[in-house]
């Protein structure tokens, strides 16, 4: 095989994932307007994603975050389901 050829195979799948994924914001975009997005804190796994923030919600901010919160937490949890 050419590398020309070699190239464009590696290539085309992420082409079509790009442009797919612009056609789907496009189209979110013409129904639903500007969106905000940031991060959003999940407290049953204590991760983080990227999603639509509504606008009167302020999102999450990685500088008030102390991963030490999340153990104390989750510890503190079982020991109230052991009580009960």
């Amino acid at each position: 095989m050419e590398a020309k050829l070699i190239a464009v195979l590696i290539l085309l799948p992420v082409t079509a994932i790009v442009i797919y994924a612009g056609l789907h914001e496009f189209r979110r975009y013409k129904s639903e307007g500007r969106a905000n997005y940031g991060l959003a804190y999940d407290e049953k796994t204590g991760t983080t994603y990227v999603t639509g923030i509504p606008e009167d919600e302020d999102p999450y901010d990685p500088e008030d975050f102390d991963p030490s919160d999340y153990d104390e937490l989750k510890n503190r949890k079982e020991a109230d389901d052991d009580k009960a």
